[in-house]
């Protein structure tokens, strides 16, 4: 069995400790360095700390003796978010399906959504012209070339 060199244990005599890594005064340095830049942040937040002291009042103290139940600025939080979503819900429900005056003045009014979109199947809507379904995923012959045309001709009934 060979025994490598570079993975032998040390010569007896020697300090026990591996010396070439460690830099004893680098790491001086850097410690320094570190408690240079700690005091100067912990002098810097206080004088921070102090100017807010004087120029920010924080109000009144905290009495624990104090029962009265001061609300907290809006926007508050939903106690019952469910029962208000839903109560929301009912409220824009009944407003979709019923008649109502948007703007009187104009003649302008609201009509439930049922009716809308049956008055709506009722009146003759501009259509295209139906084309030929190819495979899925390609272009019909002349659909990217005749896009530009299309869009220069004027809008017929789709009876030319």
């Amino acid at each position: 069995m060979a025994i490598d060199p570079h993975i032998s244990p040390q010569p007896p005599g020697g300090p026990g400790y591996e010396v070439r890594d460690a830099n004893p005064a680098a790491i001086v340095k850097f410690g320094v360095g570190l408690a240079i830049v700690l005091i100067v942040v912990a002098i810097g937040m206080r004088l921070v700390f102090g100017y807010f002291a004087e120029t920010q009042t924080l109000g009144p103290e905290a009495s624990p003796f104090e029962n009265a139940r001061t609300l907290p600025p809006q926007p508050r939080l939903q106690v019952m978010p469910e029962a208000d979503i839903h109560d929301y819900w009912e409220r824009e429900q009944e407003i979709l399906k019923s008649y109502g005056w948007v703007d009187k003045q104009n003649g302008v009014v609201r009509i439930p959504i049922e009716r809308a979109m049956r008055m709506t199947l009722e009146r003759v809507l501009p259509a295209r012209a139906a084309k030929p379904a190819g495979p899925a995923g390609t272009i019909a012959p002349g659909e990217a070339a005749g896009a530009s045309e299309a869009s220069a001709k004027p809008a017929g009934n789709g009876t030319e």
